[in-house]
This record gives structure tokens, C-alpha cells and sequence, in this order.
């Protein structure tokens, strides 16, 4: 990715000239103690990753037309929770939780302000340290949620357009050419939309998933300096992206292959290194963001990239730059679930394992611990979510507009803190949205590989 190098370097020598870039300052702290203790299997601080109450008045908006009462007698036992992403189990992990309350009795809730001005210590740059190695990345940059890591991204690309024209904005043959999946995230979307309307980059919309299509696209464009941009797995319908065809496409035209992997981030590949990990491709990927909200049971989101890449999105990334860093005890806590991760492979397995036996139990052919039942309208939706709440289980109905019109769904994920019982008393619920298992062309589900 020769070119790339060349323009990224062209874009910081304009900022050196210019005074404008940055660079973090780490605030020295004590090193975090020794390395957690980790375990050989669940404990009981599983369940409470996965059993929840609701509280009275949200029962009854949930439950129209019951008192008060009857909902209480109704929803006397715990929820099992079907609908987060904590793929894991390990926010409720003793070892994140000691982590974070050790953090907070020393620095409380650490210096407060963004990562160049006060915010960024050495505990930020461990984490950093650790996830650039766990991605096979050069560098890593911290940033305050999985969204603004996305927006950092996606103005700092835009900037390389603006920088290289300079006092003058970019003549359409010197914007650059984005390419994004159909059905990437709301955050990708943004971060484009923002950049398009500044006159730096050029947007194009492949279907999804479809490279017939960005084949198309990329052979008819004659802008020099394309991008690609693609979630790795599609948080709404649990299908990959086919990123070993994506690199494939990049040999050809060049292009810089950027992804999300919030989703595949500790969930794939044997060392948890995501979707590029399992498709054998980490190589191939310039730019990878990623959240710590999901199979990290934390908060927070990274990018990890090249050097050169670092230092253009810190100093031009505008949602990583206004932000209030990251608090310490939740970068902590976030150094313990990666070496947790690390330590207890066990829940990777346990997860794919889920996935088999849901598939088993139900016939679907899902790739994934994301499962969606696409049951149509809004009001289906609806129904179907109140029943598995009467069923004991919270899987809250996914409506427009996260998802087009008549294909309301619900959105199963499935985590190392289930139970095979959970699983089986789960499919068992969900018998009224779910296709004849002797007609498996009739399938509804959305997530395909």
C-alpha cells in the first residue's frame, strides 16, 4: 500500500508545517498489579451477566392491559437475557470488577479531559500495547466509544483530501473514493455523510455483501485514491462480510480496506483477533476499529493501524480529539477482560458451541452468535417480544429504523454465560417464529455466511 503511505505522509508533513499535529502525553501511573486470576470454567458470576429484572413501570409499558400486580406475579423470576453483546460473559467477571474498583480507590476516576490534553496515562497506552498486539497492528489508538472510533476514522480519511489541496477545497478528482457495504453501521454511515458534505470524499453504496457489485463500482470509478469500508460482522443480521474476496478485490485496485470488527473482537479466531483472524487475513486489513462495549464487557472503542495512520487520525480525527478520555478505572477493567480473554479460551468455545447447537435445535444454517427472526411488521414484532418476556426471556423486538420497514425482527445473541438449558427453553419460545424444520427453504433468518 505504497500510495497510501506516501499520501498519509504528504498529509502529516502539511500538518508539521503548519503546527498541527498532536501527539498524547501519557500521564505516568502505577503500573496495574499482577495478572488477574483467571478460571478453567464458568462460575456463578456468569448468571449475572445474563439474569436481569425489569422494573414495575417498565413491565407495564412492556405488558400493556395487566395491573400492576399481575405483572409482578408474572414476571416473579429473572429474565434471562438474550439481547445484549456481551459474547463473553465478562462484564460480571471478578477480575474486571476487582480491576475496576482498585483503579477507582487510587485515582478515582483518573484526570478528566480529552486524551491531548490530560486525559491519556500509561494505563490508556498498556491497553493500546495490548490490543495492537492481539490485532497484529503496528499501533492502536483508544477512543471513548466504538461510534467515535468510527467517526475518527472517517474524518481523518476525509482530511487527506483537504490537507493535499491546499486553501482550497478538493476538485472532485482529488477527493477520495468510499465504498461502503450496504448495511454497515450507523457510525460508518455518519462519519461518511460528514465527510461527503465537506466536499472530501466521494460515496458509493455496494449492495451488500454483493462483490460482484464493488467490483463493478471500483472498475467505473476513475478517482485514484479508493477506500473500502465494511463492518466484519453485520450486527443486525449475524452474516460476515467476505473479507478473503475483499482482499482479493484489493490486490487488484489497491484500494484501502478498512473494517468494524466490533462484533468479531475476542468472539473469532483462536486468540480472539476477530473476523480477520479467523479468515486468516490480518495482513491484508489497513484499519480496524473495534468497540471494548460488546465481548470485552466494558466501555470504549480503539482503532488499530499503522503508525502513520495514529498520528493522522489523533491529530484530525474531530470525535477522538473533543472527547473526555476514556476513565481509568474503565481502562483498567479493560486491561484485565483482554488478559481474561486471553487466559480463558474456554469461552470462545463455549460460544461456538452455542451456535452449533442452536443451529441444531432449530435447522437454521447461522454462522454466528448473532441469530435474527425476522417476523415482519412492527406490531408482529412487538407481539413476538412480549411473548418471550412471558416466556422469561428479555429479546427486545428490533424496529425501524435500525431495520428497513416490514422486516422488524428479533435479534437473539448468544454469550459464554448461557446455559445449553437457556438455549433449548429458548428455541422452544421462539417455535412460533421459526420455519418448519422440514422446509428449511422457507427460513427467514437473515444471517448467512
Amino acid at each position: 500500500m505504497a500510495q497510501w503511505d506516501a499520501l498519509v505522509d504528504a498529509a502529516l508533513a502539511r500538518l508539521q508545517s503548519m503546527n498541527l499535529l498532536r501527539a498524547t502525553r501519557p500521564i505516568a501511573l502505577a503500573p496495574p498489579p499482577a495478572p488477574p486470576e483467571t478460571f478453567d470454567g464458568p462460575g456463578p458470576w456468569d448468571r449475572a451477566a445474563v439474569e436481569i429484572r425489569l422494573d414495575d413501570a417498565t413491565l407495564l409499558q412492556w405488558l400493556p392491559g395487566g395491573g400492576e400486580a399481575d405483572c409482578q406475579e408474572e414476571m416473579a423470576e429473572k429474565l434471562i437475557l438474550f439481547s445484549g453483546n456481551d459474547y463473553m460473559g465478562l462484564s460480571s467477571h471478578p477480575a474486571i470488577r476487582k480491576a475496576a474498583v482498585k483503579a477507582a480507590q487510587e485515582y478515582g476516576m483518573g484526570p478528566r479531559g480529552s486524551a491531548l490534553i490530560c486525559g491519556y496515562t500509561t494505563y490508556h497506552k498498556l491497553v493500546e500495547e495490548s490490543l495492537a498486539e492481539l490485532k497484529k497492528k503496528e499501533d492502536c489508538l483508544l477512543c471513548p466509544t466504538g461510534f467515535s472510533a468510527n467517526m475518527a476514522v472517517m474524518t481523518a480519511l476525509g482530511s487527506v483530501s483537504s490537507l493535499l489541496s491546499v486553501g482550497r477545497k478538493p476538485a472532485e478528482v482529488e477527493r477520495i473514493a468510499v465504498f461502503s457495504d450496504a448495511l454497515n453501521h450507523a457510525s460508518i454511515i455518519d462519519g461518511i455523510r460528514l465527510v461527503e458534505r465537506q466536499q472530501e470524499v466521494v460515496a458509493f453504496v455496494y449492495r451488500h455483501c454483493d462483490m460482484h457489485h464493488l467490483d463493478f463500482l471500483l472498475s467505473s470509478c476513475s478517482t485514484e485514491k479508493k477506500v473500502v469500508v465494511t463492518d466484519s460482522l453485520f450486527s443486525m443480521d449475524g452474516d460476515f462480510a467476505p473479507l478473503p474476496e475483499l482482499v482479493e478485490l484489493r490486490r487488484k485496485y489497491g484500494f484501502l480496506l478498512v473494517i468494524d470488527d466490533a462484533h468479531g473482537t475476542l468472539v473469532c479466531g483462536k486468540n480472539g483477533g476477530g473476523a480477520p483472524e479467523l479468515f486468516g487475513c490480518e495482513n491484508d486489513i489497513d484499519i480496524s476499529v473495534g468497540t471494548l462495549s460488546k465481548a470485552a464487557g466494558c466501555q470504549g472503542g480503539f482503532i488499530v493501524c499503522s503508525n502513520r495512520w495514529k498520528r493522522l487520525i489523533q491529530s484530525r480525527g474531530r470525535s477522538f480529539i473533543f472527547s473526555t478520555a476514556l476513565p481509568v478505572p474503565v481502562v483498567a477493567s479493560v486491561h484485565a477482560a483482554l488478559h481474561v480473554s486471553r487466559k480463558e479460551r474456554w469461552r470462545r468455545s463455549v460460544i461456538w458451541r452455542h451456535v452449533q447447537y442452536f443451529a441444531s435445535l432449530t435447522k437454521l444454517k447461522i454462522t454466528s452468535p448473532i441469530i435474527s427472526v425476522v417476523v415482519g411488521s412492527e406490531e408482529a414484532a412487538l407481539r413476538a417480544g412480549r411473548h418471550m418476556l412471558r416466556s422469561g426471556f428479555h429479546v427486545t423486538p428490533i424496529r425501524p429504523p435500525t431495520v428497513p420497514q416490514n422486516s422488524c425482527r428479533l435479534r437473539i445473541t448468544l454469550s459464554a454465560s448461557h446455559s445449553s438449558d437457556d438455549i433449548k427453553r429458548l428455541v422452544d419460545a421462539l417455535s412460533p417464529w421459526l420455519p418448519d424444520k422440514h422446509a428449511e427453504q422457507t427460513c427467514v433468518m437473515a444471517a448467512k455466511l
